[in-house]
């Protein structure tokens, strides 16, 4: 080996520690599947003791809620803020909201027919069921159009209202891009937050694995498999109505309309769609949503920060679908045969009920009284549906989630590509294992 006052000897690789091997380099979804499957496990094989660690995936629930408010505010006014023509601002609103209020029209549909065609309702007794009490039925429209202007803005972000801090938002970020060269230090403080709220979300998806295995170990501790046989034809229909809705429909948005391959989309969106199974909330989804979206999908920061918190509450495809295979269950569980205008109703009702629901667990179910007015069942008939229902409704809400969210990201990308701010070499690019 030569020496020499020029020669410098070679430094060996540094070794990486075990936590930074099978930890950090290994990609996420990889993790969070791991603990999906782990967490399936030990509820089974622990049973009820598995409520005893619950608290973990409580806290990661929390960890997700804490900067859901926050990092809607800030996206969606640097957002706003960064576009350099604020007719651009109505192009991708209004695109958002047409492909939206389609797809929730088309889930309704995809439920009403497979409703139909399993017929869960068909012999059921739900007399034995304990009768749950049911929220009130919805507001009417104007009283909820007020609703959504905050009186306190710093309340409602505190709050979490996320319509009225969308609204708040969005009036901060046409404020900013009216008067583009005095408000550029605001501009860039809001980037610079909406960037901050992102790298909070990074840290705490970190933790999402061990947040994935409590939560998934709870519920099959409590429910476990067997939930599944007293409603076994409500399960099968929800999990191919969404099967249907989520790769037919919104693979078909992707493929047809935005004219990009599928594959990518369904293999990049495993984060997002991991979280929306184990946490059974839209809401919760939004912050891993938007950062699959711009460094998975390659849509850009200002149609993100649009479409993503508009999804949060007007995009529930899931919902819309869960919600109508109920209507059906219900009608023929009480031997109600539903005429073509009270389909239409039906139709027209879920999806405006679809349209309003919290993104927070089994909200779905206590909209069903304004719904089921429709085909004439009481409140005490929802009621009875409702108590029949809820014990396995955290495991059908987990797989209705998994579509809203695919709906959330398929319109984000597809309108970024009509907008041309899609990067489509992100977008195709498979993610370094």
């Amino acid at each position: 080996m030569a020496t020499g006052p020029d020669v410098q000897p070679t430094k060996a690789p540094a070794r990486r520690g075990f936590i930074q091997r099978y930890w950090f380099d290994v990609v996420l979804w990889k993790r969070i599947l791991a603990a999906l499957v782990l967490g399936t496990i030990a509820g089974l094989a622990l049973g009820e003791v598995a409520t005893q660690i619950k608290w973990m995936g409580d806290v990661f629930i929390r960890l997700i809620r804490m900067v859901v408010a926050p990092l809607v505010f800030f996206s969606i006014v640097s957002g706003i803020a960064g576009m350099s023509d604020a007719r651009r601002l109505g192009s991708i609103g209004v695109k958002t909201l047409a492909l939206y209020l389609t797809l929730t029209v088309i889930a309704v549909t995809v439920g009403l027919t497979i409703g139909t065609l399993f017929q869960p309702g068909v012999g059921m007794n739900v007399m034995g069921a304990t009768p749950e009490v049911i929220a009130k039925a919805p507001p009417g429209l104007g009283e909820h159009l007020i609703s959504i202007i905050p009186t306190n803005p710093i309340a409602s972000l505190a709050a979490g209202e996320i319509q009225s801090v969308i609204f708040f938002g969005i009036l901060v970020g046409l404020g900013i891009l009216t008067i583009a060269p005095k408000a550029e230090i605001a501009a860039r403080v809001f980037q610079a937050g909406a960037d901050v709220m992102l790298q909070i979300v990074r840290f705490i998806m970190e933790v999402a694995p061990f947040g994935v295995f409590a939560l998934v170990a709870w519920v099959m501790g409590t429910s476990g498999p067997g939930a599944f046989v007293h409603v076994l034809k409500l399960a099968a229909g929800l999990i191919v109505g969404c099967a249907i809705q989520t790769l037919l429909i919104h693979g078909g948005l992707i493929r047809l309309v935005a004219r990009l391959p599928v594959l990518p989309f369904f293999r990049d969106i495993t984060d997002a769609v991991t979280i929306a199974f184990s946490t059974s909330s839209s809401a919760a989804t939004l912050p891993v949503a938007m950062r699959v979206a711009e460094k998975n999908l390659g849509v850009s920061h200002t149609v993100a920060s649009t479409a993503l918190p508009l999804g949060v509450t007007l995009s529930m495809d899931g919902t819309a679908l869960y919600v109508a295979l109920l209507a059906m269950l219900s009608a023929q569980a009480f031997g109600v045969d539903l005429t073509f205008a009270q389909y239409f109703m039906l139709a027209l009702t879920t999806t405006v009920v679809a349209l309003g629901t919290a993104p927070v667990p089994s909200a779905s179910l206590f909209m069903l009284a304004a719904v089921l007015q429709v085909i004439g069942l009481s409140a005490e008939q929802t009621a009875l549906v409702v108590g029949f229902v809820l014990p396995f409704d955290r495991l059908l809400d987990m797989t209705r989630t998994i579509t809203n969210a695919t709906s959330d990201l398929s319109v984000a990308v597809t309108v970024a590509r009509w907008e041309g701010e899609l990067d489509e070499e992100v977008y195709r690019m498979k993610p370094v294992e």
